[in-house]
């Protein structure tokens, strides 16, 4: 059926990411133009609703695009467990923050008694202007690589960007429990300090606390991270304390320009923004973007090729061009780099067990994702991206030998 000839009311099949490279049935119900008219009149500025037009295939939410008189709309829905009102609320005023600083944050709307998102029953809603520029990768997965080196680098200046408008944002760090990207486990100074703060983190989500009791995650979290944490402690006191995004992958950027001299025009989904630090956004940015997970397993054998070293240098190139970090950032960001995911990675884990009580993904978020990826870097693969970027630090630190 054409486009055109199709009823604008009825729900189009809608297929979403899974956990691997497939496609999967999306775990909640689509958005409607039903459902989306009736929020919308809690925004009567947006004016008439005629249809939808995109549904995105991200796995956590629905979201769509809609068509109004007063032009297209971003709509997004939160089982009401993963974010509260008041929760986005604080994404909502980092961006806000942003804009006012000059940088392209996506806009969001606020109702007519001035809320930034809506609850009704178990969802919460929110909704964006769309923003300026093309959305060229959204049906691209995370853990998928830039399409070339110049994107790279404009997503790496953009970065830059971001953490230069984010100076001045003094907002104390989120408190969400699931679906959450942080940097409180591993600040610490001490292993001991790690595996206590783990056990609070852990007894604050009873999914976690059920889901770990069988697993013997103390001996998990003391070989598989707890190395990479010694690399990191000596450099903490040089890591300033910043509003980062936190899923900094070149799906969250509408882009403009050309080919070969791309440019990111709209930063979106601030959804696991934080007070973080701009070293943990700068890893974030490598493991998204990088390195490519997914295909790992396919490719035992060789998997340097599947770390695009090229994009990498690119992306650091652009961002230290406008931000530039001092030699103890650089030397802390191979050693963040192992330990960047933990926290998301068990925020998923409360997700997949608590709420989507998915067995199957719940052990893929603890032994896949949360030790995987940290042990991943003990690899042939792993020490030549470390290595990588440890020859990168010393050459800011150095630069005559470099």
């Amino acid at each position: 059926m054409s486009e055109e000839n199709r009823d604008p009311g009825a729900t189009p099949p809608v297929l979403s990411h899974g956990m691997g490279l497939e496609v999967v049935a999306p775990s909640w119900p689509s958005l409607t133009l039903e459902e989306v008219a009736q929020l919308l009149r809690h925004y009567p500025q947006v004016g008439a609703v005629t249809r939808l037009t995109w549904h995105s295939p991200r796995p956590f939410s629905s979201a769509c695009v809609v068509d109004t008189a007063s032009g297209p709309l971003f709509v997004k829905r939160l089982l009401r467990e993963i974010r509260t009102a008041d929760e986005l609320a604080e994404e909502h005023r980092f961006m806000a923050h942003l804009r006012q600083r000059g940088f392209a944050a996506s806009i969001v709307l606020h109702t007519a008694d001035g809320r930034s998102a809506h609850a009704e029953g178990e969802w919460t809603y929110e909704v964006h202007r769309l923003g300026q520029g093309i959305d060229r990768y959204r049906d691209a997965t995370s853990w998928t690589p830039f399409a070339n080196c110049a994107d790279a680098a404009a997503a790496g200046a953009a970065l830059a960007r971001l953490h230069l408008a984010a100076r001045g944002y003094d907002a104390p760090a989120r408190g969400v429990k699931l679906l959450a990207s942080g940097f409180t486990l591993f600040h610490a100074d001490e292993p001991q300090e790690v595996l206590s703060r783990m056990q609070r983190y852990i007894e604050q989500r009873p999914a976690l606390t059920d889901y770990l009791a069988t697993r013997d995650w103390r001996r998990d979290v003391t070989q598989a991270l707890l190395p990479f944490h010694a690399q990191l402690r000596p450099l903490l006191h040089g890591l300033q304390p910043l509003w980062t995004h936190n899923d900094w992958h070149a799906s969250n950027l509408l882009w403009q320009g050309t080919e070969a001299a791309p440019a990111v025009a709209t930063v979106v989904d601030f959804g696991l923004s934080d007070r973080t630090c701009a070293v943990y956004d700068l890893a974030i940015a490598i493991e998204r973007n990088i390195i490519e997970w997914l295909a790992l397993p396919q490719q035992p054998d060789n998997q340097r090729p599947l770390v695009h070293i090229d994009q990498l240098d690119a992306m650091l190139d652009a961002y230290q061009a406008l931000a530039p970090l001092s030699a103890l950032e650089a030397q802390a960001l191979p050693a963040l780099l192992p330990l960047v995911h933990a926290e998301f990675a068990l925020s998923e884990l409360a997700y997949f067990h608590g709420v989507q009580q998915s067995a199957e993904n719940a052990a893929l978020a603890y032994d896949t994702y949360f030790l995987g990826h940290a042990e991943w870097f003990n690899s042939d693969a792993g020490h030549y991206l470390l290595a990588h970027l440890r020859q990168w630090a010393a050459g800011l630190a150095n630069p005559k030998e470099s």
